[in-house]
């Protein structure tokens, strides 16, 4: 009897740890978007030349809460059938958008 209500408990937190489990990479996901009202500076000029089996994620301006830092572009391992579309700004009315670096099925 004792082994049967031990067993019960082990599936109950096993179940537990799986839906909690499953939830994780749903949060891992969310989507913040950054609006301020300061226009970044222009991008800077970056020399990337070509790397076979590499796209190059070009360099872009990240707001630190004060004031826009640098991000040097590099290079990323290529997806085939994909195209990618590096970080910007977006001006949206009065405010800057900032969307992320993601990658577009062709």
């Amino acid at each position: 009897m004792a082994m049967r209500k031990l067993a019960g408990a082990c599936c109950v937190a096993a179940l537990a740890y799986a839906a909690v489990s499953a939830a994780a990479p749903a949060q891992a996901r969310a989507v913040v978007d950054i609006a301020i009202g300061v226009a970044p500076p222009p991008l800077r000029v970056e020399h990337a030349g070509v790397r076979a089996g590499y796209v190059w994620a070009p360099g872009y301006w990240h707001w630190n809460g004060a004031h826009h830092v640098w991000i040097g572009g590099r290079w990323v391992v290529a997806r085939p059938g994909y195209r990618y579309v590096g970080a910007r700004w977006v001006r949206i009315g009065p405010d800057w958008h900032f969307r992320h670096a993601h990658w577009v099925r062709l």
